[in-house]
């Protein structure tokens, strides 16, 4: 553990790493304050109906692997941690992987995150708290799975990113996928003029913020702007929402000669691909 994951250690000692790089940041007591509000935003602001939970195996760690919603709200992820604490309770520790470019925006929201316990989106954290035994939600599809277009809303977006089937085989542990409709419908999504921007950028025209390259740019409907222009927070309108825990995905092959496999890793990530697109789309049918 230690090869893997050096800062714990220095924690101990006194050294403190910055937020999203330890394992300790998490507090459970500090996640217990918040579940009033959250409890009040599931049962009237989004008036939230889940299904799924008997797919999540007792006292057993899992990758919890998403498709989001809902811009950098992103308010299914709040609901669906919400439902975890409340089945499992703050102790039974979960780690959701955030991007590296999310911590670089604000030190103090960083550190609320690393106390709920949003930890940065790297293999060695992720090892880190499978190894310690806990579970792990990560989001392959990141901020283009946020800002995808309103047309896509029912579509599961991955991105192509076959990062967490290499953690699940080399780790072997079950994904579970989880699902949500609705979140998306807390913003309208118009378009995403990323390639244009990134032409300006090219050209001199139109440098990153803090050298951040945000990956996408939406135009998008919403509170608080009205139209926005660009990757900025915004205020979830009040939309009933769904989510699902799917039942979970067990692979032929584990290991590190698995994870090595090129050809395999694709076919495994169009596995889950499929299966979460087949469950939306049944969510989506019975929901209406």
């Amino acid at each position: 553990m230690q090869k893997i994951f050096p800062h714990r250690s220095k924690f101990a000692e006194g050294v403190q790493p910055r937020p999203g790089w330890s394992l300790d940041y998490r507090d459970p007591k500090f996640i217990e304050r918040w579940l009033l509000l959250w409890g009040w935003l599931y049962r009237y602001y989004f008036r939230v109906q889940t299904s799924g939970w008997q797919h999540i195996p007792q006292g057993q760690k899992v990758l919890l692997v998403g498709s989001h919603n809902g811009g950098l709200a992103s308010p299914d992820t709040v609901m669906m941690m919400y439902d975890w604490f409340k089945r499992f309770g703050t102790e039974r520790p979960v780690y959701g992987l955030m991007h590296p470019y999310a911590w670089q925006v604000n030190a103090e929201l960083s550190k609320v995150a690393a106390q709920m316990g949003a930890i940065e989106a790297h293999p060695k954290m992720a090892i880190a708290a499978l190894q310690q035994g806990a579970s792990v939600l990560v989001y392959p599809g990141g901020a283009r799975d946020l800002f995808r277009p309103h047309s896509l809303r029912h579509q599961i977006c991955l991105a192509d990113n076959y990062a967490f089937i290499k953690l699940a085989l080399r780790e072997q542990v079950l994904i579970v996928p989880v699902i949500s409709k609705g979140a998306h419908d807390t913003l309208v999504v118009l378009a995403d003029i990323y390639p244009l921007i990134w032409q300006l950028r090219d050209w001199g025209l139109l440098p990153w913020i803090k050298d951040v390259d945000p990956e996408v740019f939406p135009i998008y409907l919403g509170l608080p702007w009205g139209l926005s222009v660009g990757p900025l927070p915004n205020i979830p309108l009040p939309v009933a929402m769904h989510t699902r825990i799917c039942a979970p995905i067990v692979f032929e092959r584990y290991g590190l000669e698995a994870a090595r496999d090129r050809a395999y890793v694709k076919v495994c990530y169009e596995r889950v691909r499929l299966h979460m697109q087949q469950a939306l789309d049944q969510l989506v049918a019975e929901t209406g």
